[in-house]
Formats: structure tokens, C-alpha cells, sequence
């Protein structure tokens, strides 16, 4: 997973891909109870990704980093909506999590992504 992840970003068009380079890419398992709790679930299949740091669009120059952001990918939770899904490929599915993770990075809502995101049409 974290293969395809890294070569997801890697295809990013410029200035993404460099803005990219700042963000750490952390593939497990699950999702901890406090970053479920954080987006408002408890069912950790409902979570396959998470972005944790403050979006570029919210950074200040005069902000000290307290730690890198992160974007997180859950494996199992991934794992399972490919089986339920059926429709795509397994490389699709983290690519499509891994840009919708990214965009939140880039300062995107989910609203925001919403708009352009046609994947569960």
C-alpha cells in the first residue's frame, strides 16, 4: 500500500507533488480510538484515511511545527471496502484515498471535494 501511495504522490503535477514532500505518509492497520474520535466514528471500517497536521492554506510562516502533518492510511478498512465494493482496483481505491487525504493537506473540505469527487456516483 504504501508503494502505491508514494507513486500516487509522485504523480502529483507540480506544486503539488512538492508540497507533497512535506506531508509523512504512515500506512497500519487500524485507526486508534482517538483519531476515530476526532473525526466523530467509532466504527473503525468507516475510516481509511485521515489527514492529521493544519492544511497550507491555514499555515502561517510564524507557525512553529510541532510535528510533521501525517497522512494516514488504514489497511484493513481499505481492505474491506475493496472486497465490499467490487468495482475497482485495489490500486484505485488507495490512489483515491491517499488524493483525497492529500487535499485535505492542500486546504480542501470534504464539501470542497465533495464537488469534484465523482467516485460513489
Amino acid at each position: 500500500m504504501e508503494d502505491i501511495a508514494r507513486a500516487t504522490t509522485d504523480a502529483f503535477p507540480e506544486p503539488f507533488r512538492a508540497a507533497a514532500l512535506d506531508v509523512a505518509l504512515r500506512v497500519t492497520d487500524w485507526p486508534d480510538s482517538d483519531m476515530l474520535a476526532a473525526v466523530g466514528l467509532s466504527d473503525p471500517l468507516e475510516l481509511t484515511g485521515l489527514y492529521e497536521g493544519i492544511p497550507m492554506t491555514e499555515k502561517s510562516t510564524a507557525d512553529q511545527a510541532q510535528m510533521p502533518d501525517i497522512v494516514w492510511l488504514f489497511r484493513k478498512p481499505i481492505l474491506a471496502e475493496w472486497r465490499e465494493r467490487g468495482d475497482v482496483t485495489l490500486t484505485d481505491l488507495i490512489a483515491h484515498v491517499v488524493v483525497h487525504e492529500f487535499a485535505h493537506h492542500f486546504g480542501w473540505s470534504d464539501e470542497d471535494i465533495a464537488t469534484v469527487d465523482r467516485w460513489w456516483e
